[in-house]
């Protein structure tokens, strides 16, 4: 499977070979909905937390008597209907993770990477580098492709200018090949991929 590779400007740069076995499988969406809820699961901070009858400061003193007062029975104070009592049923902090086989996970990935080539919204470019941080002529640069939202995936590393010239762009993300995931590559329009990108891309998904 070939594709055409373009400069930063939008001209020819030559092709690459794309592995079959990756970037042409069945698109599972099953599959995709899975690895985003698992990733999506696991972004989750999980900090909630209400205070209990168990966590409200205040006395164990019985409130009354038990009986004779013509009131409900009272053990405390700390009871949910009690002004300043616990919360009943309220969140907890705990792990919101789940979990799911390494095996689903690059099928997943495989999906997303074939559903970016089926649906023609795969670009891969010779590099990724700016000569320096100007937002304006990185944003001209990357109009001649014609998206408005997009993931750009760069090599082992992002290049520093090229990071600070994309950050005020907005629907534009740039993350490097090791962070290249399914959420983030179906969340955007186009998936932008360097050379380098697709070769480590690649190594990873083949083991």
């Amino acid at each position: 499977m070939k594709l055409a590779v373009k400069t930063l400007e939008n001209k020819d740069a030559g092709e690459i070979t794309l592995d079959k076995a990756i970037f042409g499988v069945e698109v599972r969406e099953d599959i995709l909905h899975r690895m985003v809820k698992y990733q999506r699961d696991k972004a989750r901070a999980g900090t909630g937390q209400a205070q209990t009858r168990a966590h409200v400061t205040g006395t164990g003193k019985k409130p009354w008597a038990q009986k004779g007062t013509g009131r409900a029975r009272a053990g405390d104070l700390k009871r949910p209907q009690d002004r300043g009592g616990g919360v009943a049923h309220g969140p907890l902090a705990r792990d919101h993770s789940t979990t799911l086989p390494k095996k689903v996970r690059q099928m997943a990935m495989k999906s997303a990477l074939s559903s970016k080539v089926k649906a023609g919204k795969l670009i891969i470019i010779d590099d990724a580098k700016a000569k320096d941080h100007k937002t304006k002529p990185m944003a001209a640069a990357l109009a001649k492709f014609g998206f408005k939202s997009a993931l750009i995936v760069s090599g082992s590393e992002v290049d520093a200018n090229f990071a600070r010239a994309t950050s005020n762009i907005p629907l534009i993300d740039v993350l490097p090949s090791v962070g290249a995931n399914v959420y983030d590559i179906l969340r955007r329009d186009t998936l932008v991929l360097t050379k380098a990108a697709v070769n480590d891309i690649t190594e990873k998904l083949k083991g």
